[in-house]
């Protein structure tokens, strides 16, 4: 056993990951470029999978895996169009997320790095 402390239990735990995906989804809800790639009439759904996968990422409980099974990011988003103009309205709403939580470096810059990253990975059309 480790007496280290996880990035989630750093930086809050689940209350953290929930105000952050819920500013997040407040911003893409009235986003007329984001708001069709979610099929979902209420964005509750989107929400509790994004907040589980975060939480499961940095070091809390395995819901999403046992209900979801392996995250497959890329695959569970092919079926939209994600360019580049829909990665960065996606960065903006997540950043002012992130920005709200008033995070003490470096957990705010480790967290908006690994989110950065994943939305430029998931970039699927450069049309």
């Amino acid at each position: 056993m480790t007496d280290e402390v996880s990035f989630y239990d750093a930086i809050g735990g689940e209350p953290t990951f929930r105000k952050l995906v819920d500013r997040f989804y407040s911003g893409v809800a009235a986003d007329p470029l984001l708001r069709p790639m979610y099929p979902e009439e209420d964005l509750g759904p989107a929400a509790e999978r994004l907040t589980l996968f975060l939480m499961q990422y940095w070091g809390g409980p395995n819901t999403y895996s046992a209900t979801r099974g392996h995250p497959r990011l890329r695959m569970r988003h092919a079926p939209f169009k994600v360019d580049p103009v829909a990665r960065d309205a996606w960065l903006s709403h997540m950043r002012d997320a992130v920005d709200s939580l008033d995070l003490p470096e470096p957990y705010r810059t480790t967290l908006w790095d690994y989110l950065e990253k994943a939305a430029y990975f998931m970039v699927n059309s450069m049309e």
